[in-house]
């Protein structure tokens, strides 16, 4: 799939802009501070209805603006798909073919994008916090049941956390509710588990070879889902709710003292081992890049299997963050099979041949030039 052109309305620091683009490699030229990451962004919630930014939708708007717009028309293996998305004080609605989708859920998946940005480069050091964020995000894309599954999950884990705070610091519960949501809680829960543990199946399977070859024979990559309770990926979901349920009760206290859910997959967190040792605590930086580098380019595999297409793929000022050789992988791996987005202060120094026959844009305060 790629992306054929596109056009913001009162997006960010654009009052407008319309732009046409390559099927394979476009390039934003700018310092920082002029736009280029605002049209990136674009591109990303285009995708995911939502920012990898902010989690407030107000902030895409412009300035003194009533609402703001994305539109683009995505080329897929079937033919031409328009989508759109746009924000107002009321909300946001998204469409596809012209057509307003009732759930965002309906309309995540249309187009599939891997966005890599400075940032994904702590995904292995970070908190738990980025790479439960990375599951759940790649997952939403291939899977739009998950995103429903996760939405209901975390309702239940509002409403769970509701009761226990009303109950902070007593010595038990007697609300029929709160069993009633706990039931429901841990039936929910399961779902979200057994879907990560398929998915981190799947991109072990891709990015262990990458990883390989990145580290030129010399690593191997295992990713670890670990969930905060302990649960194993060959048990049955009955076999999992009830071990759940047992878990709950033995935290039950402990959530009475602090007022909040103490286990369950809004918990959960990924380990890397590289030749057995943990990347995020035994691994130098360059292990670390090549991990989250593998990682990025292990997800294009994976979506291109599951969906039967490429992703379009977003490096976001990632460029001048690696070094020569992982920058040559990276750039050899995509190399006329997908389509990418670059954004970057400059083009000197990067000397590989995909970037020389790009289509370049020069962005500055908002206004873009090719």
């Amino acid at each position: 799939m790629r992306i054929d052109n596109l056009e913001l309305v009162n997006y960010r620091n654009y009052e407008t802009l319309k732009l046409d683009f390559s099927p394979e490699i476009n390039v934003f030229i700018g310092e920082n501070a002029q736009g280029k990451t605002n049209i990136m962004e674009s591109l990303y919630v285009l995708s995911m209805a939502k920012s990898h930014r902010t989690s407030n939708d107000k902030e895409l708007i412009r300035w003194d603006a009533e609402y703001g717009k994305i539109k683009a028309d995505v080329l897929r293996k079937y033919g031409k798909l328009p989508l759109e998305i746009s924000f107002s004080k009321k909300g946001k609605k998204a469409k596809v073919n012209h057509l307003e989708q009732r759930r965002l859920s309906d309309y995540i998946g249309q187009l599939n994008v891997v966005m890599f940005a400075p940032e994904d480069l702590h995904l292995v050091k970070g908190s738990p916090q980025v790479r439960r964020r990375f599951i759940d995000m790649e997952i939403g894309q291939i899977s739009p049941v998950y995103l429903h599954d996760l939405v209901n999950y975390q309702k239940l884990l509002k409403q769970r956390n509701h009761i226990l705070k009303q109950h902070y610091g007593k010595q038990a519960i007697n609300d029929v509710m709160f069993e009633v949501y706990t039931e429901q809680f841990i039936e929910a829960a399961v779902k979200i588990i057994q879907k990560r543990f398929q998915f981190m199946e799947l991109l072990q399977k891709w990015a262990e070879p990458i990883h390989h070859g990145i580290s030129r024979g010399l690593e191997k990559l295992e990713i670890r889902y670990q969930p905060i309770s302990g649960l194993k990926p060959e048990w049955t979901p009955a076999e999992m709710a009830s071990f759940l349920e047992q878990k709950l009760q033995e935290v039950k206290k402990r959530e009475l003292d602090r007022g909040v859910t103490l286990v369950g997959p809004h918990r959960d967190d990924l380990q890397f081992m590289v030749n057995g040792y943990d990347v995020q605590t035994y691994g130098s930086q360059g292990q670390q890049r090549t991990t989250a580098l593998s990682l990025k380019l292990a997800e294009i595999e994976l979506i291109k299997q599951e969906v039967g297409e490429a992703p379009v793929l977003l490096l976001d000022d990632v460029l001048s963050e690696l070094d020569d050789y992982r920058q040559s992988h990276l750039l050899n791996t995509i190399r006329g099979s997908v389509q990418t987005f670059v954004t970057t202060t400059s083009v000197e120094g990067i000397q590989h041949e995909t970037i020389q026959s790009a289509r370049l844009f020069e962005v500055s305060k908002g206004t873009v030039k090719e």
